[in-house]
Order: C-alpha cells, then sequence, then structure tokens
C-alpha cells in the first residue's frame, strides 16, 4: 500500500506552517500557499477556504500583523507579517511537533 502524493493536514498543523512560512518575511496570502506547495513538493496544498480564515484567526490573536501593499503582479494584496507574540508562538509550535514526531517515531518504530 503506498501514501498518496498529497497529504491531509494533521489538525493544529495549518498555523505552525503559516507561521513558519511568514518567519522568511511578510507574504500575502498566494504566497503563503504557493511557498508551502513548492516545499512540500505539492504534498501539502492548502485551499483558499482554510488559509484565509487561518491568517484572520492568527491576526486576531496577535500573532501576525497586515498591510495592503501591491504584490509582485501590480496587484493590490494583503501582506502579512509576524508578531514578536507570533515568532514565540512559531517556537513553541516548532517545539511541540519535534516532540510529536518523536513520540510517533519509537511507537512506530517498535516491532
Amino acid at each position: 500500500m503506498s501514501l498518496p502524493q498529497q497529504l491531509d493536514l494533521l489538525k493544529g498543523t495549518l498555523d505552525v506552517l503559516i507561521l513558519k512560512t511568514l518567519s522568511r518575511g511578510p507574504l500575502h496570502g498566494y504566497g503563503v500557499s504557493r511557498w508551502l506547495r513548492e516545499t512540500t513538493r505539492e504534498a501539502f496544498q492548502v485551499e483558499e477556504g482554510a488559509l484565509y480564515p487561518a491568517l484572520r484567526r492568527l491576526e486576531k490573536r496577535g500573532l501576525l500583523t497586515s498591510r495592503w501593499d501591491v504584490n509582485e503582479t501590480g496587484r493590490k494584496a494583503k501582506f502579512y507579517r509576524l508578531t514578536p507574540a507570533g515568532e514565540e508562538a512559531l517556537r513553541q509550535g516548532v517545539q511541540s511537533w519535534n516532540r510529536y514526531v518523536d513520540v510517533m517515531g519509537r511507537v512506530l518504530g517498535t516491532g
């Protein structure tokens, strides 16, 4: 049995992935989606219906700020940037995922 090319995001992963993407610098929503798709070699494809509510939720929590600007194609777009609280949330999120991967590895590695 082989795994499908595209993977479903586990609950709670999207926020960490967005924060990690924006740790590289400000991006608009489509830029976030494109970077995740390219970086994961198409394994994660975040739909607009999930991405934009997540961006708004993270902004409401104070983890992101946003401003309108012109994107690379000359269109107005909302660009998101990490706040210091977002940087801390990313650090904690990565730490949690590393623990999760370690524990899952131990469980799945047992014969």
